[in-house]
């Protein structure tokens, strides 16, 4: 299989972040570092990245209920991970977060060591749609809703949502799909609005209801497809 290819089910990351990987020198096939992206490894190939030897992974599917104060990161020298919510056995397997939640955002979130899974889900092509249900300090009016419907200013850019709608006096919910960086809240602050609470509900038709703060579920890659293509209750 291509390089790239084995990397990604080492559980080094998605396809594009193991790339990073082969053009920067850090990777080496049979002692000899490999720069060329269409370089193939064959049965019985020795590959190392940074100095240790890397073998492909038992592929996991894992949706949590991500808490506050936690971050989507591998590792972190300041604060918890989402990883180090996880048991040891599953940490071993080397997953990694798909896409981001911030620092005080919770709700579903996607942890896998399947480089190809992750990119087939974040791709735009495949048009998984994220909702998010957001709190803010005061009543929001119809004005303000209307414009956010129309797209909204913000670092030099729209940001426009896909939906908006009420759900409460003080709750919007909003479906995205591109995901840019802390898309929600960027929002709500060209509104005027701070932002009390920010919860991820749904992943496609995958819809956060039963997991507690800082549970998991465990899925196979066709019943986690289901789910988000389909529909399912977690």
């Amino acid at each position: 299989m291509r390089l790239n290819q084995y990397l990604a089910r080492c559980g080094l990351g998605s396809r594009r972040k193991v790339e990073a990987l082969i053009v920067t020198g850090r990777v080496k096939l049979n002692g000899l570092v490999v720069s060329d992206l269409g370089c193939r490894v064959e049965e019985g190939d020795h590959v190392e990245v940074d100095g240790c030897s890397v073998h492909p992974l038992d592929k996991i599917y894992i949706v949590m209920n991500k808490p506050r104060g936690v971050v989507c990161a591998v590792e972190d020298r300041r604060y918890r991970t989402v990883l180090d919510l996880l048991p040891p056995q599953i940490r071993a397997l080397r997953p990694f977060p798909v896409g981001r939640l911030d620092k005080e955002s919770q709700g579903l979130l996607i942890l896998t060591n399947d480089g190809d899974f992750c990119d087939a889900i974040l791709h735009p092509r495949r048009g998984i749609i994220k909702t998010y249900e957001v709190t803010v300090d005061r009543d929001v009016p119809s004005e303000s809703l209307d414009r956010l419907k129309g797209g909204v200013w913000s670092d030099g850019e729209i940001l426009e949502p896909l939906m908006v709608s009420l759900m409460g006096p003080r709750t919007v919910r909003v479906d995205i799909q591109e995901g840019k960086k802390r898309e929600v809240r960027r929002m709500m602050a060209a509104l005027g609005f701070k932002v009390l609470s920010l919860l991820r509900r749904r992943i496609g038709k995958m819809e956060l209801r039963r997991l507690r703060a800082g549970g998991i579920c465990l899925f196979s890659v066709d019943d986690i497809w289901h789910h988000i293509n389909v529909g399912g209750i977690v």
